[in-house]
């Protein structure tokens, strides 16, 4: 009985072995087919960064993208703070707000001639890029787009935004509010480049909405909208 009962067992115990050995070979192959190709990786990165600078830049230019988002509101120039504040006191502030109003109106009009520069240096990444940014931080695609079109943006962007603020009326206000306030006896002088200060401030935005949208990404499996993505970005998070 005692010898029955010591085979079963040992027939028990080899065959959990064997199980244990064909759970580990399934793990294997589930793994080895997860495993996104090079081509996969390539094409599902850039889809990732294509949908998050869509979303930005579709937030960024909706009706007030600008003007009630605090974070990136364009405020007054600061070198001419003291022109709103001098305005204000003498009862026009009504022309100083006019003028904040038209500098994110025309940021919110301006910031899509932005996408075609972020699409060009998304389809110009290498392979060598592409890996580098799936395995980087949460920002690594942000700060690649940061170093491939910055430069470019700064000297593209600026004629769009002066054509923005012409058609906001924006250009107009201003002049309005400088003319009021070179009446003002013994002030000094302002001269400010309205359409380089609002270009930087819509870059900065523009950088700062990628940035989130590449953080949501990485983090949110929701805002993985394809298979392609999910598997690409899990693959990455695996590792």
């Amino acid at each position: 009985m005692k010898s029955i009962l010591g085979l079963t067992l040992l027939s028990l115990l080899l065959q959990c072995g064997n199980l244990n050995e064909i759970l580990e070979q399934s793990q294997g192959v589930l793994f080895e087919d997860s495993r996104p190709t090079d081509i996969e990786i390539n094409n599902g990165l850039k889809a990732a960064l294509e949908v998050g600078i869509n979303n930005g830049v579709s937030k960024l230019s909706a009706q007030n993208g600008f003007l009630e988002n605090p974070e990136i509101k364009i405020p007054f120039p600061k070198d001419a703070a003291m022109v709103a504040t001098s305005l204000k006191d003498i009862g026009l502030g009504t022309q100083v707000d006019k003028v904040v109003t038209s500098l994110n109106r025309a940021a919110e009009n301006a910031v899509q001639k932005a996408l075609p520069l972020f699409k060009n240096a998304i389809y110009e990444m290498s392979f060598s890029d592409v890996n580098t940014i799936l395995f980087g931080n949460d920002t690594a695609a942000t700060a690649y787009l940061k170093s491939k079109t910055r430069n470019e943006l700064i000297q593209t962007f600026k004629p769009d935004i002066q054509t923005s603020l012409d058609q906001v009326n924006a250009t107009k206000h201003w002049e309005g509010v400088m003319s009021a306030y070179n009446k003002i006896p013994l002030v000094k002088k302002i001269e400010t480049d309205l359409s380089a200060y609002v270009s930087k401030k819509a870059i900065n935005a523009l950088f700062r909405e990628v940035e989130k949208q590449e953080a949501s990404i990485r983090e949110n499996p929701i805002e993985r909208t394809s298979d392609l993505l999910k598997k690409v970005f899990n693959y990455a998070e695996n590792q």
